[in-house]
């Protein structure tokens, strides 16, 4: 890989900090001149973290120096992505169109062996606690045994098979993926961002909050739309409704609220682009992402529970035991939503 993956520029604003002071903090009019700065030293922190990476050892190496890069290398291509297409009408559109899929492929492609690992945890957890058996000790992922049915523990361990399966191929993907030229390409378009971003003339001095105010109209109108008078009374198993169905597809009632959990990160990302290092902390705002991480995580882990109870040939003991693990799942969506609820519907405050 070329060295200037590697270093970061020598531009003194791209040296600054990962969110630099904008002027809406101070009273000011944030502009394009604030969203470049944002973006030159977005770009800098991913390229100093690829950096880390590669001295780490590499995602080979497996340590947790090496997983801290990988994990700052994926927050910094989000922000930029989602500050690319929150600010889109102020960069040139074929640069803008043509990176934001790029560093999303990145950030997706490098964050799938942490999910399936996640998700393991959350399940085999899930399983010890629905049998009575206590909870493995931090960081374990042993297969349920001990007081556990036997449908319990069988089904521990096909889906420890199936996810560590799938975790193993997505750590290749992302091996593959780091030594791509796909991969040397979209670096190369960060070390230049580092060094010059392409805004549309003019765009120097816009006000950014228009924009910001567009992003955030979408997350409300989005969450307008989502049925939060049902999510109101927490576990009303209306996310039940398609059970241990033969259909393989995402359950379609899920896919609003993922849709307003990427509405609200990218309402999120463009607060930090008008008010930089000095961005008050949203406490609404907060707790109704983390509400929306549990939604996904729980909904995911449903959809994998699912999956294995449609193995061929499994016992119906493993298979009952996987139906009531992906109805406990189910249970925590429906709480999730409920707690989003609750987060939301404190007292607002809008972005100026």
């Amino acid at each position: 890989m070329a060295q200037q993956h590697l270093d970061p520029p020598t531009n003194p604003a791209a040296r600054s900090s990962p969110r630099l002071p904008a002027p809406l903090a101070q009273g000011g009019t944030p502009t394009g001149d604030d969203l470049a700065a944002y973006l030159r030293a977005q770009a800098t922190e991913f390229l100093r973290s690829l950096r880390q990476h590669r001295e780490t050892g590499g995602a080979a190496n497996g340590s947790q120096e090496s997983v801290d890069a990988v994990r700052a290398l994926r927050r910094s291509a989000r922000r930029v992505s989602g500050s690319l297409h929150t600010f889109r009408p102020l960069l040139e559109a074929d640069w803008s169109e043509g990176m934001r899929p790029e560093l999303a492929w990145l950030s997706g492609t490098l964050a799938r062996e942490h999910a399936y690992g996640a998700r393991l945890e959350r399940l085999l957890g899930a399983l010890n606690r629905l049998s009575g058996a206590a909870l493995p000790a931090s960081g374990a992922r042993a297969v349920p045994k001990g007081n556990l049915t036997v449908g319990a523990a069988k089904a521990g361990a096909l889906l420890d098979r199936q996810l560590t399966l799938a975790r193993t191929r997505a750590h290749s993907a992302a091996l593959q993926a780091l030594g791509s030229s796909r991969f040397h390409a979209v670096a190369d378009s960060v070390a230049v961002l580092a060094s010059e971003v392409p805004l549309v003339p003019g765009a120097a001095g816009t006000d950014l909050r228009p924009s910001a105010a567009a992003a955030e109209d979408r997350l409300t109108d989005a969450v307008a739309a989502l049925p939060l008078v049902t999510a109101g009374h927490p576990y009303n198993a209306e996310a039940l409704v398609h059970g241990l169905s033969a259909d393989t597809a995402p359950q379609p009632q899920d896919a609003p609220w993922h849709q307003v959990r990427l509405l609200l990160r990218l309402h999120r990302y463009a607060r930090e682009v008008l008010y930089g290092e000095e961005c008050p902390v949203d406490v609404r705002l907060l707790a109704a992402g983390q509400a929306l991480n549990r939604h996904r995580d729980a909904a995911e882990a449903a959809s994998a529970a699912a999956a294995a109870a449609r193995t061929p040939r499994i016992a119906p003991a493993t298979a009952y035991a996987l139906g009531v693990l992906h109805a406990d799942q189910r249970h925590e969506v429906e709480a999730a939503r409920f707690a989003f609820q609750q987060a939301w519907q404190k007292e607002a405050v809008r972005t100026p």
